[in-house]
């Protein structure tokens, strides 16, 4: 993987023009603007499913994709033995405001024990700072939950965005780049954020399979959680580039 990275970097490096201005760009401002770049299609991505979702253009989708999980003979009983429901409960729980604060304050808890309390007041920041976002959006849409089959677990707040699919990017994303931060394998790195993913992609699937939110409520929470998690990283790469974060072991900052 490493030696693909490095054959592709010396080809752009070798174009005229090009290469001479690629080369001139630290790694630091190149991970900076791939950040934002990816940053922007996300917030662009959240804005055109937000337009859909305002307009009542997103229905007929969100109808036919929540009802083709479920069987068309008793809307109340989703595809799948009932083992496979009760484990699609299981899944959601991961991003569960209870879940996710207690894996929060786990985190929290090994930073303040290993010095970095200023990582651990940057993680604490993004978690609420990524939370407060989500009620204020559902606030603002204020967009009804599904009523189209029965709900499979409790709801409470309002439908876009899913708060399970934005809230389990933004700590699920946020945490496993820290972790990649402490790892020197680029291999080993890949794994930690596809785990990362992973998590984030199962509970916003298990929304929409157990009906308490519609496609669209999870595509807007992934684009919007991975926006702001993206942001923060950003923000504590260039903390720790500055010396203002403490930097993982085993690294130093180039400042």
């Amino acid at each position: 993987m490493t030696s693909l990275i490095t054959r592709g970097r010396r080809r752009l490096e070798s174009i005229p023009v090009l290469g001479p201005l690629l080369a001139s760009v630290s790694h630091m401002e190149r991970m900076t603007l791939a950040t934002l770049g990816f940053i922007a299609c996300a917030l662009y991505a959240f804005v055109k499913v937000a337009d859909e979702v305002l307009e009542g253009d997103a229905g007929s989708l969100d109808r036919s994709i929540l009802l083709a999980l479920r069987d068309p003979n008793n809307l109340s009983d989703p595809l799948g033995p009932p083992w496979f429901e009760e484990m699609m409960r299981d899944f959601t729980a991961l991003g569960s405001t209870g879940v996710l604060t207690l894996l929060t304050l786990v985190v929290l808890a090994f930073l303040m024990m290993t010095g970095k309390r200023h990582a651990a007041l940057l993680v604490a920041v993004s978690v609420a700072g990524g939370t407060a976002l989500s009620q204020v959006m559902k606030w603002g849409f204020d967009r009804p939950r599904p009523d189209l089959v029965p709900h499979g677990v409790a709801v409470y707040t309002q439908s876009f965005p899913s708060g399970h699919a934005m809230l389990s990017a933004v700590v699920y994303l946020t945490l496993g780049a820290l972790l990649a931060r402490t790892q020197a394998r680029t291999r080993v790195k890949v794994f930690l954020l596809a785990v990362a993913a992973t998590l984030t992609v199962i509970v916003g699937v298990s929304r929409i399979y157990l009906g308490v939110h519609w496609p669209t409520d999870v595509l807007g929470g992934w684009m919007l959680g991975a926006a702001w998690a993206c942001l923060c990283w950003l923000v504590m790469l260039w903390l720790q580039h500055t010396g203002e974060v403490e930097t993982p072991r085993g690294e130093e900052t180039d400042a």
